[in-house]
C-alpha cells in the first residue's frame, strides 16, 4: 500500500496548507455540481475547472504525510522536494484554468508552452499516482503510453495509428477525450459531492444511528455481533463509498463485539472486511458508482439500480448465512441484551436520517436533478439534521461542515489521480486507434469462448483493482475492460456490474487486499488469513457475476417467470453453498456430505440460459438432494464455544 494511502482520512490532523487546498478542492466541486457560475452568468470550459481540480489535487498529493518510522509517531513532515512538486502541480493546473481557451486553440500548431505544460502534467500525474496507489496503475499506464508510440511498427491486429509523442502530450493534456475528460469529470462532481454527502452524514450522527439499529435489531440474535457488523457496515458501506474508511469507522465497534462474543480474529476481521467492501454494491446509492455508471452507459440511474438488487441481495445472504452458521458451530450466543439499545427509541431518534435519503430520490426521479446535485441535496439533509436535530448527544457546529469539506478534499485525492490516470489511457486510446485494435482482439477471443475472456477479464479486474479504491477501479475497468465485452454481445449492464464486483473484491483477495488488511489490523489478526476467509465469505462476488453475464435474469431482464424462477433457486443455491463452507446444515456435517451440499447450492445457482434446456431438471436435482441432505444432517448438540484465538 502507498504511503498516502496508510496514514488515511483517520490519521493526523492536516496543516493549515493542506486543510486550506483539501477544503478549496471540496468547495469547487460544490460550487460545480450546484451550477452556480452559469446561475450567476458566467460561462467556462468544463476542462478549465477540471484543470483547477487537478492542480489542487496535485497540490494535496504532494503534501500528504508520509509514513517513516524513524520519525516521532511515525509521521514524516513534507520535504523540500515535496513542497517544490505541491506548488508546480497547482501552478500548472492554474495556468490550464486560466489559458485553457488559447491553449486549445493553438494545439495544432504544438507551442512549446502547450508541450512543457502538457509533459509536466504527465510527469506529475504519474508521481502522484504512484504515492497515492502504488506502482501497479504506473506501470499500466507506462506501458499503454509506450505502445502508443510504437504500436505503429507492430504487425497483425494490434497494428495502430502513428502518433508523435509531442502531439501525443498535447492531446492527453488539453484534449476533452484526454486527462480533462469523462473520467475526470464524473470524479470530480458526483464522486466528491456522494463523499461529502457521506461526510456529512457521518458526523451528523449517521454512523452512530447506523451502529445502533443494527445492534438493536440484530445483538438478540445467534451470532449477533457479527449480524450487527453486517447490517452498520453494509449500510454505511453505500454511503461512504471508501472501503477502508467504512471499516475504521465500523469496524473498532463491531470487531471487539464478534471477538468478545466468540469469534476467532480471522472471522471478525473477515467479515467486517466483507460487510464494508459488499455496502457498494448494495442499492440505492451504492457508494456512488450506480451514478458513474449510469452516466457512462447513459441509462437511467433507476435501471443500474434495479439490476444491483439481486447480486447484492445474494452477496449478502452468503454473508449473514455463514456468519449465522458459524455461530451455531461454535455455539455463540447472542449478545447481553441489557447492553443493547431498544429499537423503539432508536428508531424515534434516529428516523430523521430517512430525509437526506428521501431528498436524493425526489431529487434524482421527480425533478430529475443529476446526480451530483441530487448528493448536494442529501448532504443539505444531512446538514440540517445535524445542525438542529442531532441524534443522541450528536450535534454538529459550523466547524464539522469545514472539516467535512477538508476530509472530503483529502480522500478524494486518490480518486482524482487514478481518474487523471485512466484519462491518459483513454487518451491513448483513442488517437492512436489502439482501444478499437484491442477490442477487436478480445472480441475475436470472446467468439470462441466467452468463458474464457470473462476469466481473463476478472484475472485483469483483480490484479489492476490491488490497493485501488473500487470507484477508480471501476472507473479504470470501464475503459480497459468493458467495451470488449459489450461487443461480443454481453448485455452492457451486465457487463459493467461484472467488471464493478470483480475489481471491487480486490480489497479482500490476496496478495494485497487492503481492506482486509486493514480490518486484521484492527482485529489483531494475521493479514493473509484474514484475506483467504474474507475470500470464503464474500465467494458470491466470484461467481455470480459469471452467472449474471449468461442469465440477465439475475438482474431483473427478462420474462417474469424465468426471474422468480432464477432469483428462487439462487438464493436456496446460496445458502446451500454456504452451508458447505461452513460445515453445518441443521447440525454439523462431515467432508462427503459437504461436499454433496455444494454440488446441490451449486445445481440450484444455474440460472436459466446456462444449461440450456436442462437448467429447469438440474435446478430440480439440486432442490431435492438438498432436502434430502437437510433431513440426513438432523440436529446434534452443539460443540462448547470455541476459544478466542490470536489468530
Amino acid at each position: 500500500m502507498s504511503e498516502v494511502s496508510d496514514i488515511g482520512p483517520q490519521g493526523p490532523r492536516p496543516s493549515p496548507v493542506v486543510a486550506g487546498l483539501a477544503g478549496l478542492l471540496t468547495i469547487a466541486a460544490v460550487v460545480q455540481a450546484a451550477d452556480l457560475p452559469s446561475r450567476l452568468g458566467y460561462s467556462y470550459y468544463t476542462e478549465q475547472f477540471l484543470a483547477l481540480v487537478l492542480g489542487l489535487s496535485l497540490a494535496l498529493v504532494f503534501l500528504m504525510p508520509r509514513r517513516d518510522w524513524d520519525q516521532p509517531g511515525g509521521i514524516a513532515a513534507p520535504r523540500l522536494i515535496d513542497w517544490a512538486l505541491s506548488g508546480l502541480g497547482l501552478i500548472l493546473g492554474l495556468y490550464i484554468m486560466v489559458f485553457y481557451p488559447s491553449l486549445v486553440g493553438r494545439a495544432m500548431s504544438l507551442p512549446w508552452d502547450a508541450l512543457i505544460v502538457g509533459g509536466a502534467m504527465f510527469l506529475l500525474v504519474l508521481e502522484g499516482l504512484r504515492r497515492t496507489v502504488g506502482w501497479t496503475l504506473v506501470i499500466v499506464v507506462l506501458v499503454i503510453v509506450g505502445y502508443g508510440l510504437i504500436g505503429h511498427l507492430v504487425p497483425g491486429a494490434l497494428q495502430t495509428r502513428e502518433v508523435a509523442a509531442p502531439r501525443m502530450a498535447v492531446y492527453l493534456a488539453f484534449d476533452p477525450n484526454g486527462v480533462l475528460g469523462l473520467t475526470l469529470g464524473v470524479a470530480a462532481t458526483v464522486v466528491v459531492a456522494f463523499v461529502f454527502f457521506g461526510q456529512l452524514l457521518l458526523r451528523s450522527g449517521g454512523a452512530d444511528f447506523f451502529n445502533d439499529i443494527a445492534m438493536a435489531s440484530m445483538g438478540h440474535r445467534r451470532g449477533g455481533a457479527a449480524k450487527i457488523s453486517i447490517v452498520a457496515s453494509g449500510l454505511f458501506g453505500s454511503i461512504s463509498g471508501v472501503v477502508v474508511s467504512n471499516i475504521v469507522a465500523t469496524g473498532v465497534v463491531t470487531i471487539r463485539l464478534m471477538i468478545q462474543s466468540g469469534f476467532r480474529r480471522t472471522t471478525a476481521a473477515a467479515v467486517e472486511a466483507v460487510a464494508s467492501t459488499g455496502g457498494q454494491i448494495a442499492p440505492p446509492v451504492m457508494g456512488a458508482v450506480a451514478f458513474l455508471m449510469a452516466d457512462i452507459l447513459q441509462r437511467p440511474y433507476s435501471e443500474i439500480v434495479v439490476a444491483a438488487i439481486v447480486p447484492a441481495l445474494l452477496y449478502y445472504v452468503a454473508l449473514f448465512v455463514q456468519a449465522d452458521l458459524q455461530a451455531a458451530k461454535q455455539n455463540i450466543v447472542p449478545l447481553d441484551t441489557s447492553d443493547m439499545p431498544a429499537t423503539g427509541p432508536v428508531l424515534r431518534r434516529g428516523w430523521v436520517f430517512i430525509l437526506p435519503f428521501a431528498a436524493i430520490i425526489i431529487a434524482l426521479f421527480w425533478m430529475n436533478q443529476r446526480a451530483e446535485t441530487a448528493a448536494l441535496w442529501g448532504g443539505a439533509g444531512a446538514l440540517f439534521i445535524g445542525l438542529f436535530l442531532g441524534y443522541g448527544k450528536t450535534r454538529m457546529a459550523l466547524r464539522d461542515l469545514w472539516d467535512a469539506a477538508v476530509e472530503t478534499g483529502r480522500s478524494i485525492t486518490e480518486i482524482i489521480m487514478i481518474s487523471a490516470a485512466a484519462g491518459f489511457i483513454i487518451g491513448v486510446l483513442n488517437v492512436t486507434g489502439l482501444g478499437f485494435a484491442a477490442t477487436f482482439a478480445l472480441v475475436d477471443l470472446g467468439q470462441g469462448s466467452l468463458f474464457l475472456l470473462l476469466l481473463i477479464s476478472a484475472l485483469v479486474c483483480l490484479v489492476l483493482g490491488m490497493g485501488m479504491p473500487t470507484v477508480g477501479v471501476y472507473l479504470l475497468l470501464a475503459v480497459l475492460i468493458a467495451p470488449s465485452l459489450v461487443e461480443t454481445g454481453v448485455e452492457p449492464i451486465a457487463a459493467h456490474l461484472f467488471i464493478f464486483y470483480l475489481g471491487m473484491m480486490s480489497m479482500v483477495t490476496p496478495p494485497i487486499g487492503i481492506g482486509a488488511f486493514f480490518a486484521a489490523s484492527i482485529a489483531k489478526a494475521g493479514p493473509m488469513s484474514t484475506a483467504w476467509e474474507a475470500m470464503r465469505f464474500g465467494w458470491t462476488a466470484y461467481i455470480v457475476p459469471f452467472l449474471f453475464v449468461f442469465s440477465p435474469a439475475l438482474l431483473l431482464i427478462g420474462e417474469p417467470g424465468d426471474i422468480a424462477l432464477a432469483v428462487s433457486t439462487a438464493v436456496i443455491g446460496v445458502y446451500a453453498v454456504s452451508a458447505a463452507f461452513v460445515g453445518w446444515l441443521r447440525g454439523p456435517i462431515a467432508t462427503p456430505l459437504r461436499l454433496a451440499t455444494g454440488a446441490a447450492g451449486v445445481a440450484l445457482m444455474l440460472p436459466p440460459g446456462v444449461g440450456g434446456a436442462h437448467t429447469l431438471w438440474i435446478n430440480g436435482a439440486g432442490f431435492l438432494l438438498l432436502a434430502a441432505l437437510w433431513l440426513m444432517a438432523g440436529t446434534r448438540p452443539s460443540p462448547a464455544a470455541a476459544p478466542v484465538s490470536d489468530t
